[in-house]
């Protein structure tokens, strides 16, 4: 596949879509797809609660990625449009450089046990440790296919802390999910071993419940731009080059630049997250948190000037899945997910991460140069236009 799509924001959608067919991204029997949004009222109510209908988002198709050597379209759902065209471009401008490098870490998750009332604490932590494989095994025993693919619980680890509400033990898994998001398998595998954790310390277990704080499933993508394709009409590359790496600056000194530094990172994200029918909520809780990890919260990347190149890296968990949930069950989901040729989570994870920092990228060089603004309200000047010329009823 070549994600060099030149032009495709000037073409039809029906043209779009032929070239997508032409690039093996898509099979013709999937198109009909696209039209309804792969969503019936049907699956809708089995997915949802309380449902009366359907609600629709754009499915957008960026361009020029490169992850890993490999070229990547990538499928975003957002009502944005410069969210999409300032993924291209960022992708484009590291193409430049050879692309975005990224690797995934193993997909461990974390379960939570909180345990009350523990007459004796030290007590209870000798006994959790002598009984280690006896918690594996109950963690583990609701699982037989992710034990047969490889994964399980992997460690364990117990801390006592004093409340408002008194003192309470903290038990803790660590969870190969393999290519799940985890939420179900972690969550199962805590109530399944709460009984035991009781009788092992004598106390009461209340929340048991996976951490979305997935930070032992971090994905680290990096890229070197050549700072002669970062020229614009009136100023040398060079020049616009330093000026990143300056507003970068920015984001690690003042924590509401950085906020806002990441928000640009996220639109990227979550737009595939949607996309993949992953949990984009958890995925933001996760990646603030790891902003904040140091005490103090700081930009997820990084942009420095190195020679004559610009080289940016970006580091944060993200817990995302290509089996389960509404992954498996969203037609959509499903089809956005051959588009990129990705069969696992961790593949799925670096393109997510590859996408943020483009989107990064683009908007640093926008912030540096012309302003936010005027690509920006360029591109909803034409949506607004579109729209009044619409007919369609409100």
């Amino acid at each position: 596949m070549n994600s060099r799509l030149s032009g495709f924001h000037r073409l039809s959608i029906a043209e779009r879509r032929q070239s997508l067919v032409e690039s093996r991204a898509l099979a013709p029997d999937a198109l009909p797809a696209l039209d309804s949004g792969g969503l019936s009222l049907d699956l809708a109510e089995r997915l949802g609660e309380n449902v009366v209908g359907l609600w629709s988002l754009p499915l957008s198709v960026g361009a020029n990625l490169r992850v890993n050597g490999r070229d990547v379209l990538v499928p975003m759902v957002t009502e944005e449009p410069s969210v999409v065209a300032g993924m291209s471009h960022g992708a484009l401008l590291a193409r430049a450089g050879g692309g975005v490098l990224c690797q995934a870490s193993p997909a461990l998750m974390f379960g939570q046990l909180q345990v009350m009332d523990v007459p004796d604490l030290a007590l209870a932590c000798q006994a959790l440790a002598a009984a280690r494989d006896a918690l594996t095994t109950a963690a583990d025993e609701p699982h037989p296919t992710l034990r047969s693919l490889g994964g399980g619980t992997r460690a364990w680890s117990w801390r006592s802390v004093t409340s408002r509400e008194g003192d309470m033990l903290i038990v803790q898994a660590a969870i190969d999910v393999r290519d799940a998001m985890g939420a179900n398998a972690v969550n199962t595998s805590m109530e399944a071993v709460a009984p035991l954790v009781e009788r092992l310390t004598g106390g009461r277990a209340v929340a048991r419940i996976l951490s979305n704080l997935a930070d032992e499933r971090v994905v680290c993508a990096s890229c070197q731009v050549p700072v002669a394709v970062l020229a614009t009409a009136d100023m040398a590359g060079a020049v616009v080059a330093r000026r990143i790496a300056e507003v970068s600056a920015f984001a690690e000194v003042d924590v509401h630049r950085a906020v806002t530094h990441n928000k640009g990172i996220m639109n990227g994200i979550d737009a595939v997250a949607v996309a993949t029918g992953n949990d984009w909520r958890a995925i933001e809780a996760g990646a603030h948190a790891y902003a904040s990890r140091n005490g103090v919260y700081g930009p997820l990347s990084t942009w420095t000037l190195q020679g004559d190149q610009l080289v940016g890296m970006l580091e944060l968990p993200l817990a995302v899945g290509v089996v389960g949930g509404a992954t498996r069950a969203h037609p959509q989901a499903q089809l956005c997910l051959r588009m990129m040729g990705i069969a696992r989570a961790s593949e799925l994870a670096e393109v997510m991460a590859a996408t943020g920092l483009v989107q990064n990228l683009a908007a640093l060089r926008a912030l540096a140069t012309e302003g936010i603004q005027q690509g920006h309200m360029r591109l909803h000047a034409r949506r607004g236009q579109a729209l009044a010329q619409s007919e369609a009823p409100c």
